[in-house]
């Protein structure tokens, strides 16, 4: 096992998940990894599948957290048609990454849409075409009442809404199209606004919560790290960010390409961009800080001078970047391949790259100079081979 690692004194440890269907076991071994250097979060945040990988880590105690995980992903992995996924499992292993490879992919993809996954969504019989007196069953191809029985079964709500843990998850309301943040620092939170936050349109339906109607804040953003970084009041904070999309990517050269890279463009949110933007922000905010420290302590009664006092900071940013990089055998269908194969390959691909990322502890350090710093292992390892600046921040 790995050795424990000591985290410099950071206010938040946060776990930043994004939203990618079959593609977050990934974040499972992201976890794993971090759990066995003795590295535990006290907030997690999450979009979409990213909200139901948070609500079991929130949702258990530190020690059941790995364990919850492999039960949930071993369970959605499941075919319903095929429930015994031995044969395929041991065709996958002789296939290697070649053409038969991808083949088994798009088989699995493609038994996931006719027969849903077990504890996970079942298809709608009759189809919603066939509704034609509209309510939930006329808005989605799948029911997903088998997603909120397993977590039920493997998510403790009221250790959640005990708060031993900060859990925010993100969603979008279908009416107005504004995005919203459940967050159990401030509302009770229950497997409803965590199915809200995977309810992706057409396949799934939307989920009501006070009387409102939810879809997956995949439409908006996919990625979480804006509510932890823009969160007040502000905190000395190292954030594990773990993208499951790439906005870099080769140009593509068919068709089925084209239908990939938009789907990886759409979903990754432009992270660095945000990530960019909150460097600016911090430095503008310590800059600020700074002048007003040179003022004299009369201008303090100043109501002006008290408003951008509430605006400067001092605390510091540490973004540790993960992001998923696909297979050789992927297609624009990944995010709904749920194989047993497939899933462990990327549980051990987040496994594997967060223990690279630990293996460089002067990354875990406190920032100095603009207070905000991101690191990627991914990032680091191209610029060794281009000689590019890694550095971004």
């Amino acid at each position: 096992m790995p050795h424990q690692i000591e985290l410099p004194p950071y206010e938040t440890v946060a776990l930043v998940l994004q939203g990618g269907g079959a593609l977050g076991s990934y974040q499972a071994g992201v976890y794993e990894g971090l759990h066995e250097a003795g590295i535990e979060p006290n907030w997690f945040a999450g979009i979409s599948i990213g909200s139901v990988n948070a609500a079991i880590m929130a949702g258990n105690a530190p020690e059941d957290r790995v364990p919850r995980l492999r039960e949930f992903w071993e369970t959605i992995c499941r075919s319903a048609l095929l429930p015994d996924a031995t044969l395929e499992e041991r065709i996958a292993a002789l296939a290697g990454t070649g053409t038969t490879r991808a083949a088994i992919s798009a088989l699995a993809a493609g038994r996931a849409l006719l027969g849903g996954q077990d504890g996970f969504f079942a298809p709608r019989v009759p189809p919603p075409f066939l509704w034609p007196f509209g309510g939930i069953a006329a808005t989605s191809f799948y029911d997903t009442s088998p997603l909120k029985r397993t977590l039920e079964r493997l998510v403790d709500f009221d250790r959640i809404n005990a708060r031993r843990t900060r859990l925010s998850v993100g969603a979008v309301d279908i009416e107005t199209g504004n995005f919203a943040y459940f967050d159990n620092a401030s509302i009770r939170i229950e497997p409803e606004h965590v199915m809200a936050s995977g309810a992706l349109p057409p396949g799934f339906p939307a989920v009501e919560i006070d009387g409102r109607y939810y879809w997956d804040g995949g439409l908006v953003s996919n990625t979480p790290l804006t509510e932890v970084l823009g969160h007040a009041p502000r905190r000395d904070t190292i954030a594990f960010q773990v993208d499951l999309w790439s906005a870099d990517g080769p140009r593509p050269l068919t068709i089925l390409d084209v239908a990939e890279r938009e789907k990886d463009i759409r979903y990754s949110s432009r992270t660095r961009t945000a990530t960019d933007a909150a460097i600016e922000l911090q430095r503008l905010r310590r800059a600020l800080k700074r002048a007003l420290d040179c003022l004299p302590p009369e201008a303090a009664a100043d109501p002006e001078i008290a408003t951008l006092r509430d605006l400067s900071c001092s605390k510091v940013y540490n973004i540790i970047h993960l992001i998923y990089r696909e297979k050789h055998f992927e297609a624009q269908h990944k995010d709904y391949e749920f194989s047993l194969p497939t899933m462990r390959e990327h549980w051990e691909a987040g496994l594997s790259d967060i223990r690279r990322t630990l293996k460089r502890p002067e990354w875990l350090e406190r920032p100095r100079g603009l207070g905000v710093v991101t690191h990627d292992v991914h990032r680091k390892a191209r610029a060794a081979a281009t000689g590019e600046d890694e550095a971004a921040g």
